[in-house]
């Protein structure tokens, strides 16, 4: 599971793509799960979830 700010969200698409060969799922993180959880790629609050 990636997770990722509205900047890294492309990024973290390719990634789950390149591993799992099939099309990612996105969510986006309620505001609570935004507070606690940082993007994969950086140390911004992230804004989704990106799962196969």
């Amino acid at each position: 599971m990636e997770f990722a700010c509205d900047e890294h969200i492309e990024v973290a698409m390719d990634v789950v793509v390149d591993e799992y060969e099939a099309a990612p799922i996105i969510e986006k993180l309620n505001e609570a799960d935004q507070l606690s959880t940082m993007c994969s790629y950086c140390k911004k609050p992230a804004v989704y979830s990106i799962t196969k």
